[in-house]
């Protein structure tokens, strides 16, 4: 007899959980899939301050796997794995916030560069350069640098993190941009605007902090291998990824209309 592929045997614990309610089956999906835990706790943790203890991450990330569990739709034939790791890094990031890693001036320094890089490149029509934000901020490039560095936290967002739109609403990032239940037909065309949006941003984008994006998001290389691999210091990849979500950001800030209000 055919033996069964590993697709097939996990839509059947997903049914032995889900519709008969096997306590034992529960415990097998939480043990499968508990090694996403760790391997996002790793890729978050590379640049993160010295203060944040990574056991605390996996705290984070734990709850937001039993989260993830309860909530994926597995009669959609969808990879959990995924999805999975969108929700156990967005508990990470929102159980650092809420217990104050992140201290207020860092994210008070996060906006001034994101606005100051978004209304330059608005303004020109292009990428801005180091040079231009420094002016713009009135600092020199060293004390850039140095700020790109200290924030470099702050430019990871969750995708469950509020936002609102113009009529005071909130919604999540993760609302925007995927349904977990059915793809309605304006949350397939807002998916599709931000993508565009998004490829438009990093086609952008000055050479290096485009090739980290791509390493970074779809390599999956971590800022330490990027760093090796482009013979840079990590601390500087770490600086040209915070300017390169700025970027992105603004470009999605610009685009909110689009995105939320259509």
């Amino acid at each position: 007899m055919a033996r069964k592929s590993k697709k097939t045997l996990d839509i059947e614990k997903w049914k032995r959980w889900r519709e008969e309610g096997d306590r034992q089956t529960e415990i097998e999906l939480v043990e499968q899939y508990l090694p996403l835990v760790n391997y996002v706790a790793n890729r978050l943790s590379i640049g993160l301050p010295d203060t944040v203890d990574k056991e605390d991450l996996i705290s984070f990330g734990r709850l937001g796997l039993l989260d993830a569990l309860k909530k994926f739709d597995y009669t959609r034939g969808l990879q959990f794995e995924t999805y999975g790791m969108w929700r156990i890094r967005g508990a990470m990031i929102d159980g650092l916030r809420e217990n104050d890693v992140l201290p207020r001036s860092i994210r008070d320094k996060a906006k001034k560069i994101e606005e100051a890089y978004a209304q330059l490149e608005q303004q020109n029509l292009r990428a801005a350069t180091d040079e231009e934000v420094s002016r713009h901020l009135n600092i020199s490039l060293a004390e850039l640098n140095q700020t790109m560095q200290d924030v470099s936290f702050a430019s990871v967002f969750s995708l469950d993190e509020p936002i609102q739109d113009d009529e005071d609403q909130k919604h999540s990032r993760q609302s925007v941009i995927m349904d977990e239940h059915a793809e309605r037909p304006e949350l397939a065309l807002h998916k599709d605007q931000q993508k565009r949006i998004l490829a438009e941003a990093i086609e952008r984008l000055p050479p290096k902090e485009r090739t980290i994006i791509s390493l970074f998001y779809y390599e999956e290389c971590s800022l330490t291998e990027i760093a090796e691999i482009m013979g840079l210091s990590a601390s500087r990849i770490s600086q040209l990824h915070s300017k390169a979500i700025f970027r992105m950001r603004g470009a999605l800030a610009r685009a909110k209309d689009y995105l939320l209000n259509e």
